[in-house]
């Protein structure tokens, strides 16, 4: 089946993407579980000798002629640090890593980098990030938590996470601690607040060095106004503010948070209806034009995986409505047993592949708010 059976030539029209979720059939092939990523072979390294010979020649042949411009400095072989390889390279013989230990320092590598790309980061103004699906039930509030939790913790705080969903969600309850005051009480007192320790008081601090600020019991339901009010009130003493919205991408409250976001960040289940509510909301966007159509254009994608069974033809339909989308920036977050408890989230407790994931995504959004913000 291809793009065009799930999506119909019809005009562009608010929610055209929720109209086709009504025509969308799920395949009846039984599903089955994805299967696990097969590991891919690495060479052993060969033991390189290295004689004081060579390495006269080698400094030799870099002569005043050398047009530094143009050369290529060799980096020195990965030695091997761990077991019986780690041991010979003790004793004195250059013995490179074997698989296991190429495949760690490679990952512990692109951790460096992912972090470099959020730590170093800066911006003349605060800026934000908001976290939307129609569809209910995709990892919006999960994805707003790792996300602000990663930035802050390798950003050193800063980032605070706020709820703008029309109705109280389960922001609070997701996140770290039992805060006594929260959204409600901050609307009500916005107008007040004159520093960072007054604005701390209404915020639910993370181990991760964000602060979360959410429904802790019923409020009035949150309109555009406030959700604007809000974010005038963290701008003023967080860096970053990162946004969880709810399902009503018609209401006041949605359209104040998309005037006030500079990246969008879809989350999406491996479901043909999560793919298709995501579409509708790319139509939605771009049938505004400006800064909406701009937002849906710099989208980035998080597809997340509960453990339930997926079909793998469902899955190749999700992967073509995302490429006839123009979706480019898509980063898939593994299975996780911590974030699957729908508890209290902590980036300490996340596996290690969903901590290297995370931090990957992270530095995609800060590489994207640096290109929309100017």
């Amino acid at each position: 089946m291809t793009t065009h059976d799930l999506i119909q030539d019809q005009p562009t029209v608010a929610f055209a993407g929720a109209q086709r979720a009504s025509k969308y059939i799920e395949a009846t092939a039984a599903p089955i579980k994805p299967a696990a990523p097969a590991a891919i072979p690495v060479a052993d390294e060969p033991i390189v000798p290295e004689t004081e010979r060579e390495k006269a020649a080698a400094v030799q042949s870099l002569d005043d002629d050398v047009d530094l411009g143009t050369l290529s400095i060799a980096v020195a072989p990965r030695v091997a640090q761990r077991g019986a390889r780690g041991m010979l390279a003790k004793l004195g013989l250059k013995v490179g890593p074997g698989p296991s230990e190429v495949a760690a320092i490679d990952i512990a590598e692109s951790q460096r980098r992912f972090e470099d790309i959020i730590r170093q980061a800066t911006w003349t103004r605060a800026v934000s990030i908001l976290i939307a699906n129609p569809k209910g039930g995709v990892g919006k509030t999960p994805t707003a938590l790792l996300l602000g939790g990663m930035l802050a913790a390798v950003r050193g705080g800063s980032v605070c996470i706020m709820e703008v969903s029309d109705d109280p969600g389960a922001l609070t309850f997701r996140s770290e601690g039992s805060p006594t005051r929260g959204l409600g009480e901050l609307i009500r007192d916005a107008a007040e607040i004159r520093s960072a320790g007054q604005l701390a008081g209404y915020t639910a601090p993370q181990t991760s060095f964000a602060a979360v600020v959410g429904s802790v019991g019923p409020r009035p339901r949150l309109e555009g106004e406030d959700v604007t009010a809000v974010a005038k009130v963290i701008d003023d003493y967080f860096s970053l503010r990162v946004m969880d919205s709810g399902n009503q991408p018609s209401s006041t409250a949605f359209r104040a948070a998309i005037e006030t976001t500079d990246v969008l960040v879809i989350p999406i289940f491996n479901a043909g209806d999560a793919a298709l509510e995501a579409a509708g909301l790319l139509d939605t966007l771009r049938a505004a034009g400006g800064k909406s159509a701009q937002l849906a254009d710099s989208v980035i994608v998080v597809r997340l995986h509960d453990g339930r069974p997926e079909n793998p033809q469902v899955v190749k339909r999700v992967d073509s409505i995302l490429a006839s989308y123009g979706v480019k920036r898509v980063h898939t977050i593994p299975y996780d047993g911590h974030i699957a408890e729908r508890g209290q989230l902590s980036l300490a407790k996340l596996a290690p592949a969903t901590h290297q994931a995370v931090t990957a995504a992270a530095a995609d959004v800060v590489a994207a708010l640096q290109l929309n913000v100017r």
